[in-house]
């Protein structure tokens, strides 16, 4: 039986226990509090934070003398906007008597998130003094949190030159900390705040010769994704002579708050939290979250939660998919109220050669810029090291058998710039690096610190092949610079992938954007590297991974709110979606860079499909979703009330007249779930269109049927006679025949008007 907070301080106070006197281990909790609960305690006990420092004093109470080893709990974060809780590190015991605390719901174990680590505005069609980036549009009030490692506030990227004051609304501040003072922010840099408490308990306290205890970045990777989002025009911008352009953030004339919960052994999800809720109190208008962990259900899924606290205050919020593809149901930060971002490439490459002794030519990357190599010797694992050798790994390759030769490493274990800094220490001349079998013929660019460059998977094997085969093999590298004109977009073979593990429901991710080689601001006193030993110093770096296209989105997305000021974070996600093309810049279908032959993308690889601004800015229809619908969707997920009270922060009663089936939530794409042991099944799903275009016009649908499924949809037309107007859709989809367990096939649903095309993807899967 649960106790209400009085009637347990009272106990406490009372009774004497007899514990081992042995010292407790301690863990890091995430603290989910029933928020009326709290409410209707707060005018009798004081502010929230108040109250939750007396539950956490109240723990320790029950120590008795033989138990003075006990450690004390330690509050972390008080959360109050995003969700309702508290951080803290807590024994078994204390945990065991907070569980008896009214309101309590759960505890969830703190856990280290990762971080899922120009030419891209035009590629994504942004031209200066023209729709979106024309002057009217580039508003200067729309704020973009980005929670990440910090940020280099001297850039350039982020000078206040012309900027208007900080919008009076704005509740932000810029917190002193390590060489970072409060007058590092400015009329661009609007606010930055750090969170360190769970990373330091989790970890040990920040050194400071490797990290600055302050908003300030010592990694790069919050520099680049925030000049990404909202960096400025930057003319000149490379990196030594590559990619050499205008650089600038997707919307530049908003603002920045920097929010760093993320560290060198990465970020903590309390933290993570902390800066979520911060965010939100202080107004942000979209968060940016370049990171993410495993999928897992909603309802035990920190970010989520938050998540679904931020959009109920209107904060659009984009989350990079992971990095774990080319593996199925990889796909992280998967819940329906995220903007879930996957990446793929742009049209630009920094190509090598590669020619064996033999006469065979291989196509490399790199961004190494120095002179190509002459023909050289060649080695690989055991002609070039002990074991672990084929790796490059610290102290496997022999200088007697590597110098003045071209080693070929294998990807793996070790970082990719490391194994060239291997190579180089061992006085190894150049280094080719191939992939896995696995990874296929996916190639990554690197600042290598010699001669180097990426191969695939293909050439890699026909390499080791050639070496194994002749006894004096060997190979020369050229590096050709930067090439424009490549068929993109590809989706990237590292983007995560569908469908959801979490929620297999809903087509995840939701779209996909640039996240291949994208150049953005860098520290100077980081080497493009990232290796201690590189002493280069540069002012843009380029970089890949789904960090990189989620702030492209979130960028979007503040154009898209500087644009449309009332719509919600759902129309503005809808707009993106509905509004994506899913054929290159070849007009053939976009390919998947996990196969050799590239094989056409599916939603369950880049969703809806590539973002494309300038149409998303006049979608002509949206599907809004309110919260009330999301709630409808949360019960209709079959998680237990206890479970749902999660989500929603409050224990909640399920409305008779909520969703018939989860596909009833208004969606922009449709994911079709059917049993694969029955052949006669039918589902229908509901859907609310809302008219943002011409106010009078005429949509008809056009499907492309699934295999293996029929579609119908009523009405076929739909006619609006004015702007705001609301028009309903329903769509039956019936199975023919039974299908294998896990098989998926893809088609779209459109509705095309005069003026607008407004496109829906289809994925129907057999359980």
């Amino acid at each position: 039986m649960k106790m209400n907070f009085r009637n347990y301080m009272f106990l406490v106070a009372c009774t004497v226990s007899v514990i081992s006197s042995t010292l407790a281990e301690q863990d890091i909790y995430v603290v989910h509090m029933d928020k009326t609960k709290i409410r209707s305690l707060d005018s009798n006990l004081g502010i929230t934070k108040r109250w939750y420092e007396d539950v956490i004093s109240s723990l320790s109470a029950d120590d008795s003398e033989e138990e003075q080893e006990e450690k004390p709990p330690q509050l972390l974060y008080v959360y109050e906007k995003s969700i309702s809780g508290f951080s803290a590190k807590l024994s078994k015991k204390q945990l065991e008597s907070l569980k008896q605390v009214d309101g309590f719901l759960t505890a969830v174990p703190d856990e280290m998130l990762s971080l899922h680590t120009t030419h891209s505005p035009q590629f994504l069609g942004l031209k200066s003094g023209r729709g979106l980036w024309s002057g009217l549009n580039l508003t200067s009030d729309v704020i973009v949190g980005v929670i990440d490692t910090g940020i280099w506030p001297e850039h350039v990227s982020f000078y206040d030159f012309g900027m208007p004051p900080v919008p009076s609304r704005w509740n932000g501040k810029c917190e002193a900390g390590t060489k970072f003072a409060r007058s590092n922010c400015n009329r661009k840099i609007i606010g930055a705040r750090i969170f360190p408490k769970g990373y330091e308990a989790a970890a040990g306290k920040i050194n400071e010769k490797e990290d600055y205890r302050s908003p300030r970045d010592s990694q790069g990777h919050g520099t680049h994704t925030a000049s990404t989002a909202a960096g400025n025009l930057v003319n000149g911008a490379n990196l030594f002579g590559l990619a050499k352009g205008l650089a600038g953030g997707m919307s530049y004339g908003s603002r920045i708050a920097v929010y760093k919960a993320c560290f060198m052994l990465g970020c903590s999800s309390s933290d993570v939290l902390a800066a979520i809720d911060q965010a939100v109190i202080d107004g942000v208008d979209v968060l940016s979250l370049s990171l993410g962990g495993l999928p897992k259900p909603f309802y035990v899924d920190n970010i989520a939660i938050a998540a679904f606290g931020a959009v109920q205050h209107g904060v659009f919020v984009s989350c990079s998919a992971g990095n774990s593809g080319p593996l199925n149901s990889s796909v992280g930060n998967a819940a329906p109220w995220i903007m879930t971002v996957a990446a793929s490439s742009l049209d630009r490459s920094f190509p090598t050669t590669v020619k064996l002794g033999d006469g065979h030519v291989f196509k490399g990357a790199s961004l190494y810029t120095g002179k190509p190599t002459m023909q050289l010797p060649l080695v690989y694992g055991r002609t070039a090291g002990g074991e672990g050798a084929r790796f490059c790994t610290n102290g496997t390759l022999s200088s007697r058998l590597v110098k003045g030769k071209i080693v070929v490493c294998e990807k793996g274990i070790n970082a990719r710039a490391e194994k060239g800094e291997q190579v180089k220490i061992a006085g190894g001349a150049g280094m080719i690096m191939v992939n896995r079998v696995d990874e296929g013929d996916e190639l990554y660019a690197d600042a290598h610190v010699l001669p180097a460059t990426s191969l695939g998977a293909s050439a890699g094997i026909a390499i080791k092949n050639y070496i194994n085969l002749t006894k004096t093999a060997t190979a020369s590298i050229k590096f050709e610079g930067t090439v424009y004109g490549n068929r993109a977009p590809i989706v990237a073979a590292f983007s995560s992938r569908g469908p959801s593990a979490a929620g297999p429901d809903i087509i995840k991710p939701d779209v996909t954007a640039p996240g291949v080689d994208i150049i953005a601001a860098w520290p100077p006193n980081i080497s493009p590297s990232m290796l201690k030993s590189d002493k280069r110093s540069v002012q843009f770096n380029i970089l890949s991974g789904t960090s990189m296209s989620c702030p492209h989105v979130s960028g979007l997305a503040a154009l898209l709110k500087s644009v449309h000021r009332d719509w919600s974070p759902a129309a503005i996600k809808s707009a993106l979606m509905t509004t994506a093309y899913t054929l290159d810049k070849e007009r053939t279908p976009i390919a998947d860079a996990v196969s050799e032959t590239s094989i056409s993308a599916t939603p369950f690889v880049f969703g809806s499909g590539h973002v494309d601004p300038e149409r998303a800015s006049d979608p002509g229809l949206i599907y809004d979703i309110s919260t009330e619908d999301y709630l409808h969707y949360i019960c209709c997920l079959n998680y237990n009330s206890s479970q749902i009270a999660l989500l929603l922060r409050e224990n909640y009663t399920c409305p008779s007249h909520s969703f018939q089936s989860l596909g009833d939530l208004n969606y922009p794409s449709f994911a079709v779930l059917f049993d694969s042991n029955n052949q006669h099944l039918i589902q229908t799903f509901k859907r609310t269109v809302t008219n943002v275009g011409t106010p009078r016009s005429t949509y008809n649908v056009q499907v492309k049927t699934p295999y293996g499924v029929s579609v119908t949809v009523k009405p076929k037309t739909l006619k609006f006679q004015k702007k705001g107007q609301k028009l309903r859709y329903k769509v039956r989809f019936v199975t023919r025949g039974k299908r294998s367990p896990g098989d998926s096939t893809f088609g779209s649903l459109t509705w095309i008007s005069r003026t607008h095309i407004v496109r829906s993807p289809i994925a129907v899967t057999w359980q």
